[in-house]
This record gives C-alpha cells, structure tokens and sequence, in this order.
C-alpha cells in the first residue's frame, strides 16, 4: 500500500512519519500460549512535535478473530533533531519505561533509560531493548524484556501492515 506524508506535518516528526497510521498484523513471543496472537498498532500526531502510540495484542479464534485482551501500551515518541529519539511507554500493569535512542532512516533502536514500577506492578520489569523498521513497507518490531527473574531476552515480535 502506497503511503504519502501529509506536507504539514511537524517537521520534527519527519524522521519518524512512516510509522504514522493503523498497523494490523501477527505477532509472536514465546510467553504467550502458543506464542501466536493479533497485534494492533497506531501512530498519530496532532501538530506536536511527538507522535502518540498505543499497541495492543489479542488472543485470537481458529478463524484469527481477536477473542480477549492480552496487554496494550502507550506512550509518546519524541524524535530531536539529531537523529535521537525519546519515548515514553507506560503499561496498564503498572510500569513505565522511558527508552533512548537513535532513527537511521526506517530503523528505530530504543533501549530502556528508566523504568518505573507501581508497588503492585505485575510484572517486574527492569529493562527492554526495541528495535523498529519498515520492511517491504510493514512495520516489523522486536521487544526484548528484562525482570527481576529473568535477563533481557525475547520477549515479542510483530510484523504488521498499515491498514
């Protein structure tokens, strides 16, 4: 699908303007039941100098039907000038991770600068490590997760088409 950036963007964000727009695919981790469930994702902006996110997962039906919930995320993407990005990612299971790092052209690499946990947080989260890309025109993600029991490792990935 051929995708055109809207000339009035903010031109902070044009390092980051691919990613604008609903996502639909599969994604994968090794967590999850039979590690296969539908990912949604969306990237939209308002004029600011940030676009804003949210991600969710579903487990799915034989048929590929989202059936219930199996997380979501949001957060806001802060691209500077220099090619550095900033996002702020928060979790309904108590966490918040704000991850730095670096756009070369279609490729985003975030690692975590901070995490934070609610004191009943369900997850205890430590860290993450994200790579984004545009690949043949899907957005492609991978999401490594450190805890207080396990190291950083694989955590989900997703291939997704703009929808």
């Amino acid at each position: 699908m051929a995708f055109e950036i809207d000339s009035r963007i903010n031109p902070e964000l044009m390092g980051v303007a691919w990613m604008l727009g609903h996502w639909e695919g599969t994604g994968h981790s090794p967590k999850i039941g039979d590690g296969q469930f539908a990912v949604t994702v969306e990237f939209t902006e308002n004029g600011g100098n940030y676009l804003h996110y949210i991600m969710q997962a579903f487990e799915v039906d034989e048929e590929g039907r989202p059936t219930r919930s199996l997380g979501m995320e949001t957060g806001f993407w802060r691209p500077k000038t220099d090619g550095e990005i900033e996002v702020v990612i928060v979790h309904p299971e108590g966490i918040a991770e704000i991850y730095i790092g670096t756009i070369d052209g279609a490729k985003i690499e975030l690692q975590t600068d901070v995490v934070a946990r609610t004191v009943t947080a369900d997850i205890p989260a430590t860290g993450g490590h994200r790579l984004y890309g545009n690949v043949e025109s899907d957005l492609m993600f991978t999401y490594d997760r450190g805890t207080t029991e396990e190291d950083l490792q694989p955590y989900l990935w997703a291939r997704l088409k703009r929808s």
